[in-house]
């Protein structure tokens, strides 16, 4: 109870530029005693530089107006509404690992990405997040193509204290999953999250290389992995939406984690994602802090895009 109290605010304070920016804007336009053809697109306007894009905002603001029904004078339901059609449109279902559980073999979860997004800090993120919740985690470092990102990830795990499972730079991604996996099984340990190379998505032969590595993955356990996470830098707006489709075409993803809203006026990303992937966001980045990847909850992160507060600072 108390870490969810701690996650809204924290998603209330990493929300600041995106609402100061233009959902602030937004609830304005909906406060209005009367609702205008004009103030329709405004509120266009405002999600389309919000990145919500162009056919989830048509949707979204369809939906609020097939709420309204023909009276389209506001009252203090319009705002209300306008969430609730937000909310419906991320509540993609998805199926999370949580501490009521309980596994015969390790949760295997691949994480993917292209470089630059936060792909190995969200992984020790992600795995404090679970050390946290109770669970033994151990990460496999099959982004081989960097020796760096070996070793960032080790300098993560010692720091966390989770072990992390390494050949040398230049190894074969796939032997690291496999010897991966089969370390979890032997060490019992509950989830084992294994890093990627941050493989450029037009790159055919690399996502080829992806595939290879979930194959082995599933050698130990047939229904491994059990999710494939693609992390996406919530600065890169629709542009991350490209390179999401190719990784979805490539391998079965389950989930994604944005990264870096904090930084980012134009949260309406989210919502993109959701729609137009299909996709649950899993876990939002909104702060450097090891702590700072949180779990994504809809109704939360919608009612902090119009929480405003006294450090609320333009972008």
């Amino acid at each position: 109870m108390h870490g969810g109290f701690l996650n809204r605010n924290k998603t209330v304070e990493g929300l600041s530029r995106s609402r100061s920016a233009w959902f602030n804007k937004l609830a304005d336009v909906f406060k209005k005693p009367n609702i205008s053809e004009e103030d329709w697109e405004n509120a266009e306007a405002i999600l389309l530089q919000a990145d919500v894009g162009f056919a989830t905002t048509s949707a979204l603001l369809d939906g609020v107006r097939k709420l309204l029904g023909k009276d389209r004078r506001s009252d203090s339901n319009v705002l209300s509404l306008l969430k609730q059609e937000m909310c419906s449109i991320l509540d993609v279902k998805g199926k999370m690992i949580s501490r009521t559980d309980s596994f015969s073999v390790p949760k295997v979860i691949i994480v993917v990405g292209v470089n630059g997004v936060g792909k190995t800090t969200s992984i020790a993120k992600l795995a404090a997040h679970y050390q946290n919740e109770g669970y033994k985690v151990l990460i496999g470092a099959a982004d081989t193509f960097r020796a760096a990102a070996i070793e960032q990830i080790q300098i993560w795990g010692t720091r966390i204290g989770v072990d992390v499972i390494a050949h040398q730079h230049g190894s074969d991604p796939s032997a690291v999953a496999f010897d991966t996996v089969k370390a979890g099984i032997a060490r019992n340990s509950d989830v084992v999250i294994i890093d990627t190379a941050g493989r450029i998505h037009t790159k055919m032969n690399l996502m080829e290389e992806l595939k290879k590595l979930v194959r082995v993955a599933s050698r130990l356990d047939p229904e491994a992995p059990h999710e494939i996470l693609l992390v996406l830098d919530s600065t890169t707006g629709q542009n991350g939406l490209t390179q999401a489709r190719s990784f979805v075409a490539a391998v079965p993803c389950s989930g994604i984690i944005l990264t870096k809203l904090d930084g980012s006026a134009k949260g309406g990303i989210v919502l993109s994602v959701c729609r137009e992937l299909n996709l649950p966001i899993q876990f939002i980045g909104i702060g450097e802090q090891i702590e700072d990847l949180i779990p994504f909850v809809s109704r939360e992160f919608v009612e902090a895009l119009f929480t405003p507060t006294n450090g609320d600072v333009a972008p």
